[in-house]
């Protein structure tokens, strides 16, 4: 009898999880790629975390994705930090490896870059500031991402000004903030809007910042996908803004992560997109 290989297994580790969109985008890339493999939804507390964690390359896990609330916890259980995980302060993509040690990165950043690109292709990171909305951690992952891409400048407005103000440590004197009620103030001179709050998000307080400051040059993108297109996107569309939807942004992010656990760096495309949706 030809003894059969094992099947890779990954997954998404959150709490809660029932609402990730991820299991089903990862499960048709699998089928779509002739793969035997499954990703898997796992409801876990902080607190079973890591016993979790170094339980699940003995039943056959390659890796996990991680979302909220474990992304910064994670950073004292890995073996093994990226330095852009480390700059960001989270990880979301860990790798399991062979020789029994924890691999964790931070994909958010490349997600958030590659769905800008593909949805806004003209935008030169070089034409100005971006002003960015938000000091979570997606807010770190973005501006660490815009550094690097060569946006000149970062204007930064938080609810909570002294977690704002905590970024511009951490990133340097191209990050400038902004209190929250000035933030409207950023989209003036801005050839790049990001929010990364949760406002505008259903269920959630819609964002109330002026954008009456809004230029048809300016590229606007909003991380909350659901709704698809929120009230930002709508009033930036009404000013004749290219707007890029969050979406992409979980899309892209997932693409290293499969790439490593199944050995197939698959394609974002509109079928992708129909998946995540489903």
């Amino acid at each position: 009898m030809t003894e059969l290989s094992r099947i890779p297994l990954a997954g998404v580790i959150g709490s809660p999880i029932a609402h990730s969109k991820s299991p089903q985008l990862h499960q048709h890339w699998l089928k779509h790629y002739g793969i035997a493999g499954h990703y898997i939804p796992m409801d876990v507390s902080p607190e079973n975390l890591e016993t979790v964690l170094r339980t699940l390359p003995k039943m056959g896990f390659v890796g996990v994705n991680l979302t909220i609330p474990h992304k910064e916890k994670v950073m004292e259980i890995a073996d093994l930090i990226t330095d852009r995980a480390i700059l960001i302060g989270a990880a979301n993509t860990l790798i399991f490896r062979k020789d029994g040690k924890i691999h964790a990165d931070n994909t958010d950043g490349y997600g958030f870059l590659e769905n800008l690109k593909s949805g806004a292709p003209h935008w030169n990171p070089r034409s100005g500031p971006a002003a960015v909305l938000g000091a979570g951690g997606a807010a770190r992952a973005v501006i660490s991402s815009l550094l690097e891409a060569g946006v000149p400048e970062i204007l930064l407005s938080n609810r909570t000004r002294v977690r704002a103000e905590k970024l511009q440590q951490d990133f340097g004197s191209r990050v400038r903030v902004y209190d929250w009620v000035q933030a409207g103030n950023m989209v003036d001179d801005a050839s790049l809007l990001v929010n990364t709050t949760s406002l505008g998000m259903i269920g959630k307080a819609e964002l109330r910042v002026p954008l009456d400051g809004l230029r048809p040059e300016t590229v606007v993108t909003d991380l909350v996908y659901t709704p698809l297109k929120t009230k930002m996107l709508t009033t930036a569309e009404e000013y004749g803004c290219i707007t890029v939807d969050g979406l992409g942004m979980l899309l892209h992010q997932a693409v290293p992560g499969f790439e490593r656990w199944f050995g197939q760096r698959p394609e974002v495309d509109r079928a992708s997109r129909a998946a995540a949706l489903r």
